[in-house]
């Protein structure tokens, strides 16, 4: 029995679909966007390993917040020997720029989970506290008496006195 080299594997639309848990719909958007470049025969697209490798970085540069034009320019991968200096300069400022975005967002992450967990504690320590501690019956008793008092110089009798 032959084996088949990674190299020579093709996937059907739907087998790549599912491996990288996209729509078909999606793969056919990337190949008219000239990202992908399935064989056809029939009427059935086939992604070869180069395609399934050029998905991932796709899928990859846009969980980062790249556009699908960016990513067009970075797959280029025939034009990457021709590439100039300037083309490799502006994707290294690129991709610097988007390292920048990424950890500022990863920052406002840390924070903001920093006081959800903050406001967690002082919830749960609330819903603990479910019998008033003594220093608070001591205050509403106090205040009790105040109100009590209070009430009696009002209205010129105690407030358990019958009207």
């Amino acid at each position: 029995m032959t084996q088949t080299a990674p190299s020579d594997v093709e996937l059907s639309i739907r087998e790549i679909a599912e491996r990288f848990d996209v729509t078909p719909r999606t793969l056919r958007f990337y190949e008219q966007k000239g990202l992908l470049n399935p064989k056809r025969r029939g009427g059935s697209r086939w992604y070869s390993a180069a395609d399934v490798a050029r998905l991932s970085l796709i899928l990859r540069g846009r969980r980062v917040g790249f556009s699908l034009e960016e990513i067009g320019e970075m797959l280029d991968l025939e034009a990457l020997a021709a590439r100039s200096h300037e083309t490799l300069s502006r994707n290294l400022k690129r991709f610097r720029a988007r390292i920048t975005v990424l950890e500022q967002q990863r920052n406002d992450i840390e924070d903001a989970l920093a006081e959800l967990n903050a406001g967690c504690a002082w919830l749960e320590e609330r819903l603990a506290d479910r019998e008033p501690s003594e220093d608070i019956k001591r205050r509403a008793a106090a205040f009790e008496a105040l109100a009590s008092a209070r009430l009696t110089q009002w209205s010129g009798h105690a407030p358990d006195d019958p009207i």
